[in-house]
């Protein structure tokens, strides 16, 4: 059983974050911020994933004017991210930011940071306290050679030090390496020295496939010793996947689950179906449903329903035919050509099931 360290409790929007309370999924906005439009329909597409905290990109002063007309259409809480300038800052939490990213001692000084110090209270928002490896004080890294995790702590405490001098403790913190190991042993020195909310991430962690194993790695270590109060899994790829990613990581951990969880075979030679095809379709008809289920596809009839035994509804192919299957037991045999519509129209029947049982 994971046993989570203790943490304070900041809340973004409505989001309670630390403290116990369930650890939040969050993601990034890939479209211009002052495109309210298409950033919008973004938000509503990752809320409809899951998402549950959204960041934002605020480059000017337009973009600062936007969150305003974006926080109106949107119904989960809006981050605005901020580098270097305190007036972009203080502008996106007048415009309604529930929250804002920014490294304390690049925002242009002490009197400037007291500026947004202010506005934040007034407006009762939380600051992140975003650090990565190319942020590291300059003095920091004559120090340490290089980015190291002593480094990323070091750094990071001196800028919540500024923050907390301000009489300011809304504070969560983020230490983000490219490096998966680093990032691991950055987070576990920081959370023994503090206990502020974590925000978890692998930075520039790559495409689908590199950037899902690297925060996987680090992430999965972290949350199974009880490390981490909300994250973002970061990937070169539609912000979609970053999403279903980090539901997936959460339900391998038993930490959470949301939506149906889809078991498959690898395939071997016993397989005579187009498995690959099957699973994918099956994949993407269950992505957007939030009822707990366990799915398999499977590539065999003989082997298949006893190899996913415990799911609740499964299909496995044969030639020419395939089977339905219920916890491991034969439900119908449907013909290959329509094995997919059959099969998807037994998983929906029987989450509208399991939706009414729960009414």
């Amino acid at each position: 059983m994971i046993i989570r360290k203790k943490t304070r409790q900041i809340t973004v929007g409505a989001v309670p974050v630390g403290g116990g309370a369930p650890i939040a999924v969050q993601s990034m906005t890939n479209t211009d911020t002052r495109d309210v439009d298409a950033t919008v329909a973004q938000i509503q597409r990752l809320a409809e994933a899951g998402c549950e905290i959204i960041r934002v990109a605020v480059l000017d002063m337009e973009a600062a004017q936007a969150i305003r007309a974006i926080r109106d259409r949107i119904t989960i809480p809006l981050i605005a991210d901020i580098h270097f300038d305190a007036r972009l800052a203080i502008a996106s939490m007048e415009n309604g930011a529930q929250g804002i990213r920014i490294n304390p001692g690049n925002i242009g000084g002490t009197e400037k940071l007291a500026r947004v110090v202010a506005a934040a209270k007034q407006h009762r928002v939380p600051i992140r306290v975003g650090v990565n490896s190319g942020s590291v004080e300059k003095d920091i890294l004559k120090k340490h050679g290089h980015p190291t995790p002593e480094a990323l702590v070091e750094s990071a405490l001196r800028n919540v030090q500024l923050l907390e001098a301000l009489d300011f403790h809304e504070i969560k913190i983020s230490l983000k390496s490219s490096d998966s190991l680093t990032t691991v042993e950055s987070y576990r020195r920081l959370s023994a020295r503090c206990d502020y909310p974590l925000h978890l991430g692998v930075t520039e962690a790559g495409g689908l496939i590199a950037g899902t194993v690297k925060s996987s790695v680090a992430l999965g270590i972290l949350l199974s010793e009880g490390i981490g109060d909300t994250f973002r899994i970061s990937l070169t790829r539609d912000p979609i996947e970053e999403i279903r990613v980090g539901y997936e990581l959460l339900r391998s951990l038993h930490i959470r689950e949301r939506g149906p969880e889809l078991i498959s075979c690898p395939t071997c030679g016993r397989c005579q179906v187009n498995l690959f095809g099957l699973a994918e379709e099956v994949e993407r008809h269950i992505q957007n449903l939030t009822t707990p289920l366990k799915i398999a596809v499977m590539g065999c009839v003989v082997n298949g329903p006893g190899e996913a035994k415990e799911a609740d509804i499964g299909v496995a192919g044969g030639h020419g035919v395939g089977i339905i299957f219920k916890k491991g037991q034969l439900y119908k045999k449907v013909p290959e050509d329509q094995l997919l519509a059959v099969f998807l129209g037994e998983v929906d029947q029987m989450v509208q099931e399991k939706k009414g049982q729960k009414e």
